[in-house]
């Protein structure tokens, strides 16, 4: 099925191009969630003369990101989990986690956008990306602390 993206998917493809998906894949999750819309003649017609509006509306975007990277390059923030024996951790911090600490110190940020390849499960620092836009990464220190377990 083809389908035309409205907005940025990851791993599919960026706003205003003409994808093949799957049949399910396109009624199930990008059409209810209008991430896209069925590539008919007038819709592709209709892409044609809105690309223009796409393209400055990604400019826009893309300028808004990267002020939001600047201000969030250089920030670390710390979160404290409970510990075991050997600093083991009980659980482990999620892009939930990084998102709600982050909006404690002022900064709001999506979950979805923050790149966690797989959940922290150590004490110590680490770097983790934030994906702004698909062209403005920005890089922040995420620092697990222990608490002794009561």
């Amino acid at each position: 099925m083809k389908v035309i993206l409205r907005e940025d998917v990851y791993n599919l493809g960026k706003s205003g191009e003409l994808v093949s998906v799957k049949n399910g894949y396109a009624r199930n999750f990008l059409l209810p969630r209008n991430l896209a819309l069925m590539a008919s003649e007038a819709n592709v017609r209709q892409l044609e003369h809105e690309k223009q509006v796409i393209e400055l509306r990604q400019k826009k975007l893309r300028g808004e990101a990267l002020a939001e990277s600047k201000k969030l390059e250089g920030v670390k923030i710390t979160i404290k989990r409970k510990v075991g024996d050997q600093d083991k951790l009980f659980g482990s911090v999620t892009a939930l986690d990084i998102a709600e600490a982050l909006a404690a110190a002022g900064h709001k940020v999506e979950r979805r956008l923050i790149h966690l390849p797989e959940p922290i499960k150590a004490i110590g620092s680490f770097p983790v990306e934030l994906r702004l836009h698909r062209d403005v990464t920005a890089t922040l220190s995420v620092n697990v602390e222990g608490e002794a377990q009561a």
